[in-house]
């Protein structure tokens, strides 16, 4: 979509992918898209006109979020939890590593070697990714409603808590994070 004029944005190119997509992150000349029950999916996109699907693998479950850094692709992956993905070689990903997660996994973030999951009906689990093969829980905090989604800035992890509204949570100690505000949204 090109959003050159705000007002008026114009679809530019698109490309159908095989399941709902459902989340999507970009990096360079790729988009990688969280495409529920098809798995991931690996889009070129340096011709915005004509976007093509170049590589893909279908996780366990349904990929509702996803994330890159470097070469690894962090993916919700709903009632499987959490899969990283190593996408060195973007014509074939392959999962490298897995963590369990208590419910379903809708929504990551990722800074440095901590990854942030938001779990629907478990709130917000942190993750050691220092070792991608073998990711591990190293704290968890159950938010009042149903964590879809995440963003982290600084010390502080963003929860869209669904019914709950917006969840503010310090996670300077990574395996004790705590609430520290929220704010009821009126949806």
């Amino acid at each position: 979509i090109d959003i050159s004029n705000p007002a008026s944005p114009q679809i530019i190119g698109s490309v159908d992918t095989p399941g709902d997509a459902l989340g999507v992150t970009v990096v360079g000349d790729k988009a990688y898209v969280a495409d529920k029950d098809s798995g991931l999916q690996v889009i070129d996109i340096s011709n915005p006109s004509s976007p093509q699907i170049i590589g893909s693998v279908d996780t366990p479950g349904s990929d509702y979020g996803v994330t890159v850094v470097g070469d690894k692709a962090y993916v919700a992956d709903r009632d499987r939890g959490f899969q990283v993905i190593d996408v060195s070689n973007p014509a074939s990903p392959q999962i490298i590593g897995w963590a369990d997660t208590p419910h379903y996994a809708r929504g990551v973030a990722v800074v440095g070697d901590k990854a942030y999951v938001a779990d629907e009906d478990s709130g917000l689990q942190v993750i050691d990714i220092s070792n991608p093969t073998s990711p591990e829980i190293i704290g968890s905090l159950d938010t009042p409603g149903s964590a879809y989604s995440v963003t982290v800035v600084g010390d502080r992890a963003y929860v869209a808590d669904e019914n709950r509204g917006l969840q503010v949570i310090d996670i300077s100690n990574p395996s004790r994070p705590w609430i520290i505000g929220s704010v009821d949204t009126p949806g």
